[in-house]
């Protein structure tokens, strides 16, 4: 735990906007120029002042609009990647580097993966709620050490959605909430259904759906019916965004369980094996439902150019081969190949436009571009093959400087208790369990730090208000390394300013316990 120090603390008025600013120069000039007016004419030294103050006044009003304008939106570029798997209880692979396209020239900035029927007994489950469970364990410690950090994860039975992105997006991500809504069995189990993420990106609002909907060929309608109820049935706690449908975008993604009717088995394979999927199309039963359903057609998905995910022998690129098998009486049949898993996503429209993929809100756009949409068939743990869509988002910032700053002050080892400094530099709303985490670069979540110490309980700081923090000694790590200091907001559940990359040195405690060499790099220690 750490301690509060009594270090002196700066305040400023600097908060005030560049409008206002502005404003109020016009107003103070103007006072003066009218005091000087009420004074005698026949004093030389007033008559310059008034003179310079009035030269003033008019150039205030000249360059105002080139010193004082606001600044310009800034536009942004940012990859998105969404990976969605129906994984059928299986541990997870030895590596998932191509299904997260790693090495791809195209770098990534966000990662969402959605996964079904992750295994979920009761044990299991309990034993996951209480530590990651693997298929999270695998993501995180791939992705760490290229940069992405956790942002956050919701699990419900065997659906899991999680959200990484790179570590300088973090300070942006705020107002992260999630959800679930279970529709299996009368709506009491949670094998069926969907979990939801939403969070403001740089001020825009997005929201992601994982859902796994109702089986078999002849559930399409109540397929789309589950879905109408989780969007019904989801809220949150967010007077501009209470509905998932209410965000500027929206990923709906999963096994949604859809199915191609009418054709033969026979026909099925002959147009996959020869690659004319088109021919599947007009009877593939989201594509059906679509032209029925006006809430469907406002979700855009790419064409389906890549072989139906569903059904495989595992470990195999081949379709269902299992035997016909009989249930009390009842001859159960080969699963035909389908489009089970699918990627979706859905523009909020504006005042001006019903549909299309550009929303304008106050002369703020965002532009949602699909790059990629396929399937990886190389992954063989499950019956179900993973889809993965690589978009491009393009966006103006709202936001553009994090919530807080954080400092390492002066040089930091286990030898001294360490210092850091931080400063609000937008009002929002603390939380007396807020704290400032120490973290490893190439940290998992915000709740992979070495260290933490607690924000001041006694006050709120006010805007621009540096506050001194101290890290004990005996929490500091011993050997050397690169970290940096973020500050989680418990109510924004994100980390919402990072410190800049500083380094821990080796402690004198390290050498002595045998932890280093008496002699690196040539120098005796």
């Amino acid at each position: 735990m750490a301690g509060v120090l009594e270090g002196p603390r700066m305040r400023s008025d600097s908060n005030s906007s560049t409008g206002s600013s502005r404003t109020m120069l016009r107003q103070r000039l103007s006072q003066l120029l009218t005091c000087v007016e009420d004074l005698s004419s026949d004093d030389d030294a007033t008559e310059e002042v008034s003179r310079t103050l009035d030269e003033a006044f008019q150039l205030c009003g000249r360059y105002s609009t080139e010193f004082f304008r606001e600044e310009p939106s800034v536009s942004l570029s940012l990859r998105l990647h969404i990976v969605t798997w129906n994984v059928a209880t299986s541990e997870p692979p030895d590596d998932v580097r191509s299904l997260l396209q790693l090495d791809s020239d195209s770098p990534t900035d966000l990662y969402v993966i959605g996964l079904q029927e992750v295994r979920a007994t009761p044990v299991k489950y309990i034993s996951d709620l209480l530590a990651e469970d693997s298929w999270s364990h695998l993501f995180m410690n791939t992705l760490g050490p290229n940069g992405f950090v956790k942002v956050t994860s919701v699990r419900m039975q065997g659906l899991l959605l999680i959200v990484f992105a790179k570590q300088t997006h973090l300070p942006f991500i705020r107002d992260i909430e999630s959800t679930y809504t279970r529709t299996g069995i009368l709506g009491y189990w949670g094998n069926k259904g969907g979990v939801s993420v939403r969070f403001s990106l740089y001020g825009h609002m997005l929201c992601f759906l994982n859902c796994h909907l109702a089986a078999h060929m002849n559930y399409a309608v109540q397929r789309v019916d589950e879905f109408e109820y989780i969007l019904d049935s989801q809220d949150f706690d967010f007077h501009n965004t209470p509905n998932v449908l209410d965000h500027k975008v929206v990923f709906w993604f999963g096994d949604l369980n859809f199915r191609i009717a009418d054709h033969g088995l026979h026909f099925l394979r002959s147009s996959i094996n020869s690659g004319r999927f088109n021919l599947l199309w007009s009877k593939d039963q989201l594509m059906m439902m679509k032209k029925k359903e006006p809430l469907l057609q406002e979700f855009e998905e790419g064409p389906l150019k890549f072989k139906p995910t569903y059904k495989f022998d595992r470990f195999s690129e081949t379709y269902d081969t299992s035997p016909q098998r009989t249930w009390f009486g009842f001859t159960g049949k080969k699963r035909k190949p389908a489009w089970t898993d699918r990627i979706l996503w859905r523009i909020k429209p504006s005042n001006n436009e019903q549909s299309g993929s550009i929303a304008d809100d106050e002369e703020v756009s965002i532009k949602v571009t699909q790059d990629l949409y396929t399937c990886d068939a190389s992954y063989g743990v499950s019956d179900h093959k993973p889809v993965i869509s690589s978009f491009n988002i393009e966006l103006q910032k709202q936001v553009d400087t994090p919530l807080v700053c954080v400092s390492a002050e002066g040089e930091w080892s286990a030898d001294e208790d360490a210092v850091l400094t931080y400063f609000i530099q937008e009002r929002f709303d603390t939380c007396t369990s807020d704290w400032i985490g120490l973290y490893k670069i190439g940290f998992k979540s915000a709740l992979d730090y070495t260290a933490f110490a607690w924000v001041p309980e006694h006050e709120i700081p006010g805007v621009n208000e540096v506050v001194q923090l101290s890290m004990k000694k005996d929490d500091l790590p011993l050997l050397a390394g690169d970290y940096i200091l973020g500050y989680f907001s418990r109510n924004m559940q994100s980390l919402v300013g990072l410190s800049p990359t500083f380094q821990i040195m080796e402690s004198r405690l390290a050498l002595l316990e045998g932890l280093v060499p008496e002699n690196v790099n040539g120098l005796d220690k």
